[in-house]
Parts: structure tokens; C-alpha cells; sequence
């Protein structure tokens, strides 16, 4: 069972992390939706690439290894 002071300081910390996230400016939807796509079409970037990367080196590796 929780003792009284254990209730207190957890009360308290709530309280502090409500008063901090009311400080926080949060992001415009329409900032969130742009830098989500930038960061979707990031990484499609990069997995093409090393996707190809990866392709170019099997391809070599298999035909070091054929002869």
C-alpha cells in the first residue's frame, strides 16, 4: 500500500508535467503532415539506394564466385 508521502510526491510530479506541457508549443498540423512526408520520402530514398547498392554488390560477389 502506498504511504501518504508516496501519494504526495506523485501528485506533485503530475502536476509538474502538466505545468511543463502547457509550455510546449506544439506543431501545426500542417508543419507535421510536411515534415512526415519529407521524412517518408527520405527513407524510400535512401532504401532504394542501398537496396540498389546491395543488388550491385550480390550481382559482383556472384560472379566473383561463378569464376
Amino acid at each position: 500500500m502506498l504511504k501518504y508521502q508516496s501519494v504526495k510526491s506523485i501528485t506533485r510530479y503530475l502536476l509538474e508535467v502538466r505545468a511543463e506541457l502547457s509550455k510546449v508549443v506544439w506543431p501545426k498540423r500542417s508543419d507535421v503532415m510536411k515534415l512526415t512526408a519529407t521524412v517518408v520520402v527520405i527513407t524510400l530514398l535512401v532504401g532504394a539506394y542501398v537496396g540498389v547498392l546491395d543488388l550491385g554488390f550480390a550481382k559482383l560477389l556472384e560472379s566473383v564466385i561463378k569464376n
